[in-house]
């Protein structure tokens, strides 16, 4: 389901429960600064509209039928899309949030936070910030100390690429990278798509640790 378009934070929620889809469209939007501009009960549907809005953020269910969050979120990744991925689920199993991170994901949110919380959470990562539930902090540190392959060098990026990468490694936002390099939000997000792929990394919570691990910032 799509809806109208703002000026806002916008956001997709990808999860197969309408109702409690509904009841977090409503949380999100009693936050001025945000808006839900499309939902989606499946993961095909969600890999659809998000290359379709490419919005500020996406938040997946990992428990879906037919193609689960994990798969929806390789799937995402694989477009180098530039918006932010929170995993939102009941599940607190370790392995699935070390999946998750190594597919990529920017965050890990469990659905027994206070609505407050997770709104607050949920405004943090439209602003750049990775975002946890605080029980999983330790084990997603873990999984960003490890990485997966060695990316490429700093030798292909063009100087606006360059300038991308290091705002993105300050946690901004493609809006505020937009306004600091003066040119549209629309360029960003491809540098940021051109980034991921050069560089051979998944997600904008990979790309600023590796900045910051390789001095680059």
């Amino acid at each position: 389901m799509e809806l109208k378009h703002t000026d806002k934070s916008t956001v997709i929620l990808i999860d197969d429960h309408p109702m409690l889809c509904g009841g977090v469209k409503h949380l999100i939007e009693m936050n001025g600064n945000m808006q839900v501009v499309a939902m989606a009960h499946t993961g095909t549907e969600g890999i659809k509209l998000a290359k379709q809005h490419e919005p500020d953020l996406i938040l997946l269910d990992l428990n879906m039928p037919e193609m689960n969050g994990l798969e929806t979120l390789r799937e995402l990744r694989n477009c180098h899309l530039s918006s932010r991925v929170v995993v939102f689920t009941v599940s607190n199993y370790k392995g699935d949030l070390t999946n998750a991170i190594k597919l990529g994901a920017d965050g890990y949110l469990l659905k027994d936070m206070e609505p407050e919380e997770l709104l607050k959470a949920i405004d943090q990562a439209c602003n750049g910030q990775m975002v946890l539930s605080p029980e999983m902090a330790p084990i997603l540190m873990e999984g960003l100390r490890s990485k997966k392959e060695a990316p490429r060098g700093v030798d292909s990026l063009t100087k606006r690429e360059f300038q991308t990468l290091k705002l993105v490694a300050t946690g901004m936002t493609n809006k505020m990278i937009a306004r600091k390099l003066d040119i549209a939000e629309g360029t960003v997000k491809v540098h940021v798509k051109s980034l991921l792929k050069k560089l051979n990394l998944r997600s904008r919570v990979e790309m600023a640790v590796w900045a910051h691990e390789e001095n680059l910032c």
